[in-house]
């Protein structure tokens, strides 16, 4: 599943990746509604090839999706983009699972997060 959401006069592109359709819907509601243009994805996988193709301003995403955990896609996405802006999302673990990573994302929010967590936290990566 991949849904596209163009707003006019929009900050920044974002990509987000999770595995549950309703927190990807969410997401892509909040950001959408401040002026972020925003891409979901449901399979890492997916967003990693379209990665390659357009590089969004920043890329949020979920740690446990099955085959690709975050840190993966995060692993692959600065292989790309070194400079990359990552967001790391989790409800199953903290910021001890990238501690001793090699790459670690810029953020890591904590699910359930708050509205004003998350356009802060992309407020402050973009810079719009």
């Amino acid at each position: 599943m991949d849904s596209h959401q163009k707003n006019s006069g929009a900050k920044a592109s974002i990509y987000v990746v999770d595995d549950e359709p309703m927190l990807l819907d969410l997401a892509e509601a909040i950001l959408g509604a401040v002026g972020y243009t925003v891409r979901t994805f449901c399979d890492p996988e997916l967003a990693l090839q379209e990665f390659a193709v357009e590089r969004p301003d920043l890329v949020l995403t979920d740690y446990a999706m099955g085959r690709m955990t975050g840190m993966d896609l995060i692993r692959e996405c600065r292989r790309l983009n070194p400079g990359q802006k990552i967001v790391l999302i989790s409800g199953t673990v903290d910021e001890q699972v990238f501690s001793d990573a090699p790459v670690k994302p810029d953020r890591f929010l904590t699910k359930p997060y708050q509205i004003y967590q998350l356009t802060d936290c992309v407020r402050e990566l973009t810079g719009t």
